[in-house]
C-alpha cells in the first residue's frame, strides 16, 4: 500500500522538483542578463531621459545614433577594438602552437617523468595570474618592452589551461591512428599537426573561445604595461572613455560598453555548437 502511495506521488514530486529548477534557471538568467539589458538599454536612452525618475525599459526617445557616435568620436574606440582583436589573436595562436605538441607529449608519448609534469600543469591551474605579475614586470622593464603590444602578449603566450585541455581531449584519440601514422613514416610533429589537430577542432574551438572571452576582457595586466592611449585594449579603452566623460555622461559610457561586449556575444554565438561539442566530448570521454 505503501509502495503503491509513493508511487502515485512521485510524478508530482518529479513535476515539482522540475518547476523548482526552471524557477532557479530562470532568476539566475534574470541576474545574469539583467545588467547587460540595462546597459543596452541606457546606450538608447536621451540624457533626459536616463535621469528621469521614471524607469522603462524601452527608450522613449530614440537616442542611439547621437550615444554610439560620440562613443566612436570622443576617444578611438574603434582603435581599441582593433587592439582586442590583434591582441587575442596573437595570444590564442601562440597558446595552440605550445599547447598542441604539450599535450599530445602528455597524452600519447611515454616518457619517463610524464606524470610529473602533468601534475606541475595542475598545479599552474591553481596559480593567479596577479602572483607572477612582479617579476614579469620588472622583466619586462628591464628588456624594455613596457608599453608595446609583446608586453601584453608575452606572458599569455603559455596557457596551463589550453595544455590541460587538450591533453584530456587527446586522451580519448584511440592509438591505433597514431601507430598507422607512424608506420606510414609519419613524425611526431606531423601526427600533431596532420592527425591530431584535426581530430581535436572541437576542443580547439572551444579553447579558442574561452581563450578570446579571457584575454579581451583582461584589465589588469594592460592597467599596469602599457601608459599609451593607442596600445589599449577594450576594457582599459572604456576606462579612458570614462575618464574624459568625468563619469556623467552615462549614455555614450554605455554604448561604448555595448560596442565593447558585442564582440564576445558575437563570437560565442557563431562558435557555440563547436563549442559545445568540444567542452561535451573533452568532459564526457
Amino acid at each position: 500500500m505503501s509502495v503503491l502511495a509513493s508511487a502515485g506521488r512521485s510524478p508530482a514530486r518529479r513535476l515539482a522538483f522540475s518547476a523548482f529548477r526552471h524557477a532557479v534557471l530562470l532568476a539566475a538568467s534574470v541576474l545574469t542578463l539583467g545588467p547587460f539589458v540595462l546597459m543596452v538599454s541606457i546606450s538608447l536612452k536621451s540624457p533626459g531621459e536616463i535621469f528621469a525618475p521614471e524607469f522603462s525599459l524601452w527608450p522613449q526617445t530614440w537616442y542611439a545614433w547621437e550615444n554610439y557616435s560620440l562613443a566612436f568620436t570622443k576617444q578611438p574606440l574603434l582603435r581599441f577594438i582593433l587592439n582586442g582583436f590583434f591582441i587575442t589573436l596573437c595570444i590564442f595562436t601562440a597558446q595552440a602552437l605550445f599547447a598542441l605538441p604539450c599535450a599530445y607529449a602528455l597524452a600519447k608519448l611515454r616518457w619517463r617523468g610524464r606524470n610529473t609534469v602533468f601534475v606541475f600543469v595542475l598545479l599552474g591551474l591553481l596559480v593567479p595570474p596577479q602572483v607572477p605579475a612582479i617579476p614579469l614586470y620588472i622583466l619586462l622593464w628591464q628588456v624594455g618592452l613596457l608599453d608595446t603590444y609583446a608586453a601584453i602578449i608575452l606572458p599569455s603566450t603559455i596557457s596551463v589551461f589550453g595544455i590541460f585541455l587538450m591533453r584530456q581531449f587527446f586522451m580519448t584519440v584511440p592509438d591505433s591512428l597514431i601507430h598507422a601514422a607512424r608506420l606510414d613514416g609519419v613524425g611526431e610533429f606531423g601526427i600533431v599537426w596532420r592527425i591530431m589537430l584535426p581530430t581535436a577542432m572541437p576542443a580547439l574551438v572551444a579553447f579558442g573561445v574561452l581563450s578570446f572571452i579571457w584575454n579581451w576582457n583582461e584589465f589588469f595586466w594592460p592597467l599596469l604595461v602599457v601608459q599609451s592611449e593607442h596600445l589599449a585594449t577594450p576594457p582599459l579603452g572604456v576606462v579612458f572613455f570614462a575618464n574624459a566623460e568625468a563619469g556623467t555622461n552615462y549614455g555614450p559610457l554605455m554604448a561604448a560598453a555595448t560596442a565593447v561586449t558585442a564582440p564576445l556575444v558575437i563570437a560565442f554565438l557563431l562558435a557555440q555548437r563547436w563549442f559545445i561539442e568540444g567542452v561535451t566530448m573533452t568532459a564526457v570521454k
